[in-house]
């Protein structure tokens, strides 16, 4: 008889449960929250297995990998879905949760979610640490603003260039000052440093990766817009239509409806923000900085004469979802003259 196992993942430990077609409980266990130990488990107890869930986390592509690798028919589970299906617990716990994801395999009962390959998973890394040194690099500046404002000290509007210049000047006066603010200038300075060296790297990336330069032909697409879109897809394969890209990342709008209530809300906010972010930033580029004229400017810029820029740039946003899919699918770059879909 097929078994069905569920893997609730800890840190540290990761609770099994094994269970048959008929829901009678095989084998519950706790182990390292490792592929070999969880494997070795596995294999004593013999199987066959007809699926083996796990939830969607930070170990969950670590452990996917590993799992499938040594021959397991592992799913990864999207955990809003599963969130849901085991609220209706009385106890919360590792064990139960597990038995619950097993009763999810058992009965077919879940939705799974595309684990990326290695390479996006090391896209995706740097462009998280970029970012990571980015938003330091704000705080820091911040803060100096934040603490020499206390004091009568204003900064004023510079550039990242002439920031240092300006806190120099504000504090050469003042001893007790400088021993305060000078080493965090110097943080600043090292941040800043590093920043450059990852956007160096981002951008060398770009112009290595066929996928990435292809992408670059679409107006306001740019090196870090394209790597996350390629990190975020991972295989265009797994969207049958192109128009679900746009979904998926949660650029269409959502609906509300209950008996007699019946409304439109806004975009859904759904999926990866962080490809969201990305493809407003692009739109943004492309409506308002961008001289270049093209069919999706155009088509734009309309809509924001109709509707307002805030709601025109989401919608550039989503069709340059779309136009992107389109382009890696078919390996074509962008068409200039071409009219907007």
């Amino acid at each position: 008889m097929e078994l069905f196992v569920g893997l609730d993942v800890s840190v540290r430990t990761t609770s099994v449960c094994v269970m048959d077609a008929a829901g009678k409980l095989i084998r519950e266990s706790k182990v390292e929250s490792e592929p070999e130990a969880i494997a070795e488990l596995l294999h004593a107890v013999g199987g066959p297995y007809k699926r083996v869930g796990l939830e969607a986390g930070p170990l969950s592509q670590w452990l996917y990998s590993g799992l499938a690798s040594a021959g397991f028919p592992v799913i990864c589970v999207e955990t809003r879905h599963m969130k849901a299906a085991l609220s209706a617990q009385i106890n919360k716990t590792d064990r139960n949760d597990a038995r619950g994801i097993a009763q999810m395999m058992r009965v077919g009962l879940y939705k799974p979610v595309h684990v990326k390959t290695v390479r996006s998973q090391e896209i995706r890394m740097l462009l998280t640490a970029r970012k990571f040194v980015q938003a330091r690099i704000i705080d820091a500046e911040n803060n100096l603003r934040g603490l020499l404002r206390n004091f009568g000290m204003k900064v004023g509007a510079v550039t990242r260039l002439q920031f240092e210049r300006r806190i120099i000047e504000l504090i050469e006066q003042s001893p007790q000052l400088r021993l305060v603010i000078e080493p965090l200038l110097e943080v600043r300075r090292v941040l800043r440093e590093q920043y450059q060296k990852l956007h160096k790297a981002m951008e060398r990336l770009a112009e290595s990766d066929e996928t990435c330069k292809l992408l670059m032909t679409a107006p306001g697409v740019g090196p870090f817009t394209a790597l996350s879109f390629r990190a975020g897809v991972d295989e265009p394969a797994r969207f049958d239509r192109s128009r679900s890209v746009a979904a998926h990342f949660g650029l269409t709008p959502s609906r509300y409806q209950s008996g007699e209530i019946d409304r439109d809300r806004g975009i859904s906010k759904c999926g990866d923000r962080s490809i969201r972010s990305a493809l407003y930033e692009a739109a943004g580029s492309l409506l308002c900085i961008s001289k270049r004229s093209s069919p999706l400017k155009s088509w734009g810029l309309s809509v924001a004469r109709r509707r307002g820029m805030a709601k025109a740039t989401i919608a550039v946003a989503r069709r340059l979802a779309i136009i992107l899919h389109r382009m890696w699918v078919d390996n074509t770059p962008y068409r200039w003259e071409a009219k907007a879909a």
